[in-house]
């Protein structure tokens, strides 16, 4: 019984990742854009071109915060890593039981 519903809470935590996929994609160009323009930021030393980069992260991080099924998204990919390690566990239960 154990394994049939660690099968079901698979199936259903991979049908919620596959479907927010395309969010977690535009969750991680976000991200990535608001990283690079940090670090811009901090490398420049020009006022305009810290108020251009400032721009950039804010941007970066208003796609990142808007971005809410994303964070379904990651939950769900949180949901299937704590699911395998569950599934592993089993497994290795399985294996070292020596009851008869």
């Amino acid at each position: 019984m154990k394994k049939v519903l660690l099968i079901i809470g698979v199936v259903v935590a991979v049908a919620v990742l596959l479907a927010n996929l395309g969010s977690l994609i535009v969750l991680a160009i976000s991200v990535a854009v608001g990283y690079y323009g940090l670090r811009r930021f901090v490398m420049t030393d020009s006022v305009g071109a810290k108020i251009g980069w400032g721009v950039v992260i804010g941007i970066g991080v208003c796609i990142s915060l808007s971005n809410l099924p994303a964070l379904i998204g990651l939950a769900a990919l949180a949901a299937l890593y704590y699911l395998y390690k569950a599934w592993k566990k089993d497994k290795e239960a399985e294996k070292f039981d020596f009851t008869l």
